[in-house]
This record gives structure tokens, sequence and C-alpha cells, in this order.
């Protein structure tokens, strides 16, 4: 792929001045054949001033353009832009007719077909700066317009769109005019979809997949959409302005990037969402955390869009934190939070202390393009923006926040909003100083430390912490003691309400010292922890006894950021975590803790040499927890625990004879992620071949079973398998995005680090390579799946710092490989330590 021109924050706001763009009419040909599509494109706009300036596109033939039925020199296309030189103040028509290429890796329109049945199914993925694979725009966020789309597909096709789409008699898709929306927002989605269809306060509601996964979604659907009834209503008691579009469509698409995308009436979502093979409650939750999140968005981000992408947090922490609060509210998942402070949360704290940290609200200089704001799209705007909204709330109160929300919705409905509009309507909401809560909360950087301590006098023990870093933080305080009647157990003595720095020295309380003290109890704000010496002791021995999941969840927290930073023994993680997680309850809470003590713990922390032992531990820890669950009761745990026997397997009679059999005594039954999940592990291990790999393909040719296949091929610990992986990825550039990850997930094993060494120096120039062929999604993934995370040694780091000083590569690889390095120079020094 040639490198494209990226769009600067200064050239958009020039254009922006220039501007007002009314309406598009878009006409797509969708029947044109398997490699390119026809787009017609007019677009109507308004110069204030006399003036120059430019149109997007990526075609693969330009065919023609006439700016008011004047032809312009095709030949002035460069890269991606179509020069509009010396145009005149007043109206003017922009016609474009191009031809485009379909895409493999989610960007653009990308086309797929579906193994299973040969039906092919194409959307669109149009974020940042792909919707000029598709058709020609003004491509920035505050260039809102009206859009009109007609799409001609093959027969028995159903069109998808923002609006109601209706099929016209010459047999093409009319979409309903939109309200002005941005251009990266306009979606289209065209295949044999099955569909479920509803109404719901008068609006047609939808959700569709492809034909071969309808059994699997018609299971599902009165759970989707009693999910989505209830955030949709919630909202509406939440917010002043009703929803802002004429219909709401969700589409479970193949191969996409990311979990979900907010495209207006039409949100697609990864179709790994439609469940085709047993899944855990949390999983279920997940779902249908992004279904708020992205209804959240429909305001959030498109009845108010970002003026630039330096305010990404305001569409993305805002979904986050809604997505989380509204579900808890409207749903039966009422413990959605412990699942943010285990999974997100982490995932914002880990990204917060790597050098390509950045505030949660950037200064607009630090994102002067579009290639520097794609890279944003990370733990700190989600997770700590959404941790930082609900500090807000905390200190704030809900009451004022929406008051200041609504205000927000009302001033720019239909428009484009910055970070100091948002403040301004929460100001306009409330007596206390917004302004310094943003400054501190929102322009600052890194992770702030909360350190206990507790002195003990007769009649009364007294809390300071010690605060390293900046922001206030208003938190709970929880205080436990040991049940009398259970020395297993602890009991909440009180859960009091504090701010840091304290208004006095220490807070003193009447009673005697207690057994645990929590700072940030219930997780209100965002911090590392460190407990008290007896309250960690307590947390080491006894974290199972702690009666809340919320506050268990701190707990573990506390004590992976205290391995990740050297101060606490990754064996001694281990050795809680065998001691107390059998006896966990909460699944969000086990699964977040074995999935850090395997790959983590296990893989990287712990040197080479002590890798088996661990491993065992985890393996006697899952069959604690499968033997706990024979009675039935627990299924999601069940699922877990039988999910990471396998995959921490090291030897392969067990898993083997589950496959021979089709069964886990006791259940489960394997279904087909369990199958390939056992196939996959038996391939790292050298107990199957190639064959075994073809016989389960030709049982489930699906897509998944496709993706299955390649990560078992790439795992076989043969140097042609290997070989073959490495060409396939590197070099054929024949694989779609999501075969790519699949074949660099199976590629690297710890098992096999004398087999793959010889591929650690060969990934820092392929790699760059590739990104610059393949664009920012393969760049990406290259970077997070096939980078040689198992290689924890210095020569490693040595040749990654090196390809970032020399090699030049593209922002999204550079920026992935920056974060992969710190990782490994963490990982050496707690190995180190």
């Amino acid at each position: 792929m040639a490198p494209m021109s990226v769009l600067t924050r200064d050239e958009a706001q020039t254009r922006a001045k220039l501007l007002d763009v009314h309406r598009y009419r878009i006409e797509l040909d969708l029947t044109r054949g398997d490699e390119t599509f026809d787009s017609r494109t007019a677009i109507t706009f308004t110069a204030r001033a006399d003036g120059d300036t430019f149109v997007e596109l990526k075609p693969a033939e330009l065919r023609s353009a006439t700016l008011d039925g004047h032809h312009l020199d095709l030949d002035t296309l460069d890269e991606n832009r179509l020069p509009l030189p010396n145009l005149t103040a007043g109206e003017h028509e922009l016609r474009i007719d191009t031809v485009m290429r379909y895409s493999r890796t989610g960007e653009g329109m990308h086309r797929f077909t579906d193994p299973t049945d040969g039906e092919t199914y194409l959307y669109t993925q149009l974020f940042m700066d792909d919707v000029q694979r598709v058709f020609a725009a003004f491509d920035q966020p505050d260039l809102k317009s009206v859009f009109e789309l007609s799409v001609t597909a093959p027969d028995k096709w159903t069109v998808l769109a923002n609006s109601v789409t209706t099929r016209t008699a010459d047999g093409t898709w009319q979409a309903a005019p939109t309200p002005p929306i941005s251009t990266y927002l306009v979606a289209v989605a065209a295949g044999p979809w099955h569909s479920v269809r509803t109404e719901h306060r008068g609006l047609p509601f939808g959700i569709h997949c492809r034909r071969s996964m309808a059994p699997h979604l018609d299971t599902d659907a009165d759970e989707i959409l009693d999910i989505t009834r209830a955030c949709f209503d919630r909202y509406h008691e939440k917010f002043e302005e009703p929803y802002p579009f004429d219909s709401y469509d969700q589409a479970f698409v193949p191969e996409f990037n990311a979990g979900a995308m907010e495209n207006p009436g039409l949100v697609t979502f990864r179709d790994e969402f439609v469940y085709r093979s047993a899944v855990t409650d949390t999983e279920r939750q997940t779902r249908a955390m992004v279904i708020a999140h992205e209804m959240a968005h429909m305001w959030f981000g498109d009845l108010v869009t970002l003026r630039w992408w330096d305010d990404i947090w305001l569409n993305e922490s805002f979904a986050e934190y809604m997505g989380y609060q509204t579900l808890t509210e409207a749903t039966r998942f009422t413990d959605t939070w412990t699942d943010f402070g285990i999974v997100r949360k982490a995932w914002g704290y880990d990204a917060d202390q790597r050098p390509s940290t950045h505030p949660v609200a950037p200064d607009p200089d630090a994102v002067p393009d579009t290639a520097s704001a794609l890279l944003n799209f990370d733990g700190i705007s989600y997770a700590k923006g959404a941790s930082a909204l609900r500090q807000l709330v905390a200190w704030l109160g809900e009451k004022d926040f929406l008051a200041g929300i609504n205000t927000h919705f009302a001033r720019h409905r239909f428009g484009n909003a910055t970070l100091a509009d948002f403040i301004e309507s929460l100001a306009a909401a409330t007596e206390r100083d917004v302004h310094a809560w943003a400054a501190s909360w929102l322009r600052t950087t890194g992770v702030d430390t909360l350190t206990a301590s507790v002195t003990a006098e007769p009649g009364e023990w007294t809390l300071t912490v010690d605060r390293e870093g900046s922001r206030p933080h208003r938190v709970n305080v929880g205080v436990y003691d040991r049940d009398l009647n259970d020395d297993r157990a602890l009991v909440l003595r009180e859960r009091y309400e504090t701010d840091i720095p304290q208004t006095a020295s220490a807070d003193s309380r009447p009673g005697t010292r207690p057994a645990l003290v929590v700072p940030n109890d219930l997780d209100l704000s965002y911090a590392k922890i460190r407990l008290d010496d007896v309250s960690e002791e307590t947390a080491l021995r006894g974290i199972s006894g702690v009666p809340d999941a919320l506050t268990r969840a701190v707990l573990w927290n506390t004590l992976r950021d205290m391995v990740r930073d050297g101060d606490l023994d990754p064996a001694s993680y281990l050795e809680t975590a065998r001691a107390h997680l059998p006896e966990e309850t909460d699944l969000a809470v086990v699964q977040g803790v074995l999935t850090f003590a395997a790959t983590q713990v296990a893989d990287r922390f712990l040197p080479a040499h002590d890798r088996p032992t661990a491993l065992a531990t985890l393996a006697s820890l899952c069959r604690d927890l499968i033997r706990r669950t024979e009675d039935g009761d627990h299924p999601g745990l069940r699922l877990i625990a039988v999910r990471h026997l396998i995959d921490v397997a090291a030897q392969p009679d067990t898993i083997s004879a589950w496959i021979s059999e089709g069964t886990v005594p006791g259940g489960p039954e394997l279904d087909p992620e369990l199958r390939w999940r056992i196939l996959g592990r038996l391939s790292v291990l050298g107990a199957i071949d190639d064959a075994v790999i073809e016989a389960e393909l030709v049982q489930d040719p699906s897509a998944s079973g496709q993706e299955g296949a390649a990560r078992c091929r790439a795992a076989l610990p043969d140097p042609q398998a290997k070989r073959a992986a490495w060409e396939a990825m590197f070099t054929t550039d024949d694989l779609s995005n999501y075969l790519f990850t699949a074949t660099a997930r199976g590629f690297w094993q710890p098992e096999q680090a004398d087999l793959v060494r010889e591929f650690v120096p060969r990934y820092f120039e392929d790699a760059v390579a590739l990104a610059a062929r393949r664009g920012p999604a393969i760049a990406e993934a290259a970077g997070r799946w096939a980078f040689p995370a198992y290689a924890v040694t210095p020569e490693t780091l040595r040749l990654g710092e090196q390809c970032l000083k020399k090699a030049d590569p593209t922002p999204a690889l550079r920026r992935k490989l920056t974060d992969q390095l710190d990782d490994l120079a963490r990982a050496l020094r707690v190995r180190e330590s």
C-alpha cells in the first residue's frame, strides 16, 4: 500500500473556515466483481471566501472529476488529494467518479466470503481517514453534512446504512437522508444478512449477522434486544435530547478490527459477539457493555462530535463510563465495575506507565495530524478517561454531572465541540471548580500512588495516606476485621469517605487496629494502592475472605501492580492465586487473575527455568476449580478453569483424551472453541500433525475454523511449519487481518524458544516493511501479536531499540514497538529484582 498524506490539524482548521458542506449524494455499485466497486460522489458546498482547498480520495482509478460542470485535471491527484484551486465565494457542486478497491484488512470497504457457504458480505469501517477508500470527501470531523446513499447490490442481498433503506423498482437500495454527521461515521453493510427485526418506541430496531451464524444469533436475539431496549430507555431517562436518528440497527460483521463502531443508526460489531460456543456470564456482560457503550455514542460522538482528534477521549471516555454505569442500572448485570476494575483499568494503568503515555485530553499541538491521532486509541482514552469521569461523578455528584451533560447536548447538537466546551457545560451546572479538576485530571499523565500507613493507640487507630502524584482524589476507605465465627473470612467494620490529600494530617477512628484497611475501596478513583504492612499480609493470606468482589478486584490489582513494579515476588503472587482463587466466586476476577498469572507471571516475569513449576501450579489450581464445580452449579467458573487448564497443559495425555471423547469428564462437551483450543495446545506440544488439523477443518470449515487451523499450523514445532507461517505473515500479503492475527498468535511459543530464535532479529526487519506495505491495521496486528514477547532477553531489547532508532517504522508500528519494548524492559527488571 502506497503511503498517503495525512491531514494536519492546521489544514483542517483552514478548510473548516473556508467551507460549509451541505450534502453528499453517493452512489455505490457493488456488482462490479471481487476486487473493485464503483463509487460516484456529488458534494454540494459553499465557499465562504475565494480560496484554494482539496478533496480526499484513495481510488484504484479516478475516472472523472468536475467542479460546477468544469472538468478537473485528473493528473493533479497527488497521493490522496485532488486540488480544488481558485474557488470563488458561493455555492459549488463537486462530482467525482471513481473505481475503489475492496479491503481485506478491515479498513474502508471490507469484503469477506464466508467459507461455510460461499456467501459474500461487505461492510464499511471509515474511521479516521478510511472514508477516502470508499468515496471522495472533505474528510475531517467538523465538516458535518447530510448524506444520501444509493447502493446497487446483487439480488437477494440486503443493504443497511445509517438510516432506513428501501429497495427501489430498479433494484437499487436508497437510504433516507441523514441528519448532519461526520464523514467517518457514514456506514454501509451489504450482503445476504440474516436479520431479526422489531420496533421500540416507534423506531425500527434490527440485529443482523451472516446466514451461517443465524442459529446462534436467533438463540441470543431476545437477550441482545432486551439489553438494547433497556439501555435505550435508560439513556432517555438520563438525557433530555431524544435519540437523534431514524432507526437503530446492530450488524455483527466478520473480520472487524475493533470491538464495535458507533456509526449512527448502524452500529457494527465484531461477529465473535454472536456466540457459537459456550461462554461465561462475564462474556455476555462484555457484549452487553459494548452494546451500551456504542449506544451512548449516539449522543456523545454522533449527535455532538469532537472538532479535532485531540478530543477523542470526549467520545470514548464518556461512552466507556456510560456503558458500564448504564448496564449496572438498567440490566441484570449489576457488578460491571468489577470487570472494569480487573480488566479495563489494568489496561489503563499499564498504558499510563509507558513512554507513550499522554494526557486523557492531550494538548492540541500534541495531535498535529491524523497519523498521531490514531495512536491515542488506547487504555488512556478509554479506561483512564472513564475512571476519571467516575471520579468526577463521585466528586461532583451525578445530578450536576448529568445536568452539565444535557447542557452540552443542547448547546452543540448536530455540531462539534471541544474540551473547553465540555468543561463550560459542566461549570454551568455546579459551583465546584471543574476547570481546576480538568487541569489536574485530564491534562496530566501518569498514575498516582496512594500509600497507606496505620498506627494504633488504645481505643483508636489512625490512617495516613501519602500521595505520590498531583491529583486530588475522593475515595472510600474500607475497614475490615476478621470474622470471629470464621477465621478465613473478613467482615466490613465501616466504609467512610475521605479526600486525598487529606484535609487533616491523618484520619483517626475509634476502635482496635483493623485486620485490613483498603484505600480506594469500591474503586472510585484511579491510582495505584500500597497497603500498610498488616493489610498487605492480610490480603496475601486472606483475599478470598473479603466479602465484596469489587474490593477483591482492588486488592488483586494492588498485588498485580506490586509484581509489575518489582515490589512483590512473582512466585508470591502465584502462591496467593493458588491458595485463594479456588474460593473465588466472581468470574471476572478468576479470569483476570488466571490470565495475568499465565501470560505475564509464568511466561514473562519468572525466569524461563521456573516456568514449568509455575504452569504446574496453575494446572493444579485449575483442577481444584474443576473439582469444585462438579455439581454443575457454576458452569461459567468451570468453563474458565477448563480453558486455562488446556492453555497450561505441559503434557498432552489429559487434553488428548478429552478431544478423543468429545467432552471433559463431568462436562462441558467440547464445542468448536474448545476443540480448536485443545488442538492449539497439542500443536505446541508436538502431539498432532497437519493431518489432524486438516481433518478438524473439514468438520469445521467456518471462518473461526480457518483461524483455528492457521493458529495450529503456525504453532507446530516444525521448522518447515515455522517458515511457512513466517512467509504467510511477512511476504505474500495474502492473509486477511484475522488470519494474520491467528497465524501470529500461534507462531511464538515459550516451549519452542530454540526453534524460533532465528526469527527474532528477522521480526524487526520484516515487520517494518510489512507495516509500510499494508497499512495501520496490519501494522497494529504485527506489533501486538507478531512481536516475540516470549523472548525476554537483553538482546531482544537491543534489537528493538535499534529498530526504533534506525529503521523508521510507520507511526502505528512505532507505537506498538515502543509499548512492547517498555513491557519487555519491565519484565527484565522484575526478573532481576
